[in-house]
């Protein structure tokens, strides 16, 4: 268990790796997992929307972002946690570690046609429209640029590394957060 206070957010695109590293590390660390993904998914199911009709949706009503990005924000008061979501790094100011993951669209394609079973023609279009309304109501509600990087302590390009590879990673960054190095270590 690291020491101290961790807070940890994990950013990026649909497809990008990003619910596999934050399940690994609230494994690994114990850490409390909090999924932005999952608030909107579960808010879109209780008004009996589909994601896209839902996302559409979000995108005339600002508070739904507003009360998923609060939710994120009031986890953050809590130790030894990892924030998921695609503004997690932009809404936690103080969070010990900001790791983006990014692939190239195809291959995040790819993740989300088979984890949807639909064809990746389809995820891609899905993904290509999705991250074009995000990152327009992302500008108009916070003024946030998405594609703005340079918030984040670690960028990782999951098409080279499989999930353990971008774990290891992560791991040795989150290890190396203090001077002495062992912040993963089972030593007291």
């Amino acid at each position: 268990m690291p020491k101290g206070c961790l807070v940890i957010t994990v950013s990026g695109l649909a497809g990008s790796g990003t619910t596999t590293l934050c399940r690994n590390l609230a494994k690994h660390y114990g850490f409390k997992h909090i999924y932005a993904g999952l608030i909107f998914r579960q808010m879109a199911k209780e008004m009996g929307m589909t994601l896209q009709e839902f996302q559409e949706y979000a995108e005339l009503h600002p508070e739904i972002d507003r009360e998923v990005d609060r939710r994120q924000i009031e986890a953050a008061k809590e130790c030894n946690v990892v924030i998921e979501g695609r503004l997690a790094g932009w809404m936690v100011k103080n969070a010990d570690l900001k790791i983006w993951l990014d692939a190239p669209i195809m291959e995040r394609a790819k993740r989300v046609a088979r984890r949807e079973g639909i064809s990746v023609e389809e995820a891609f279009v899905q993904i290509a429209e999705r991250e074009k309304g995000n990152r327009k109501r992302y500008l108009n509600l916070y003024g946030i640029d998405i594609e703005d990087k340079s918030i984040y302590d670690l960028i990782i390009n999951t098409a080279k590394w499989g999930p353990d590879g971008v774990f290891a990673i992560v791991k040795a960054a989150i290890d190396h957060l203090y001077p002495d190095g062992d912040a993963g270590s089972e030593k007291s």
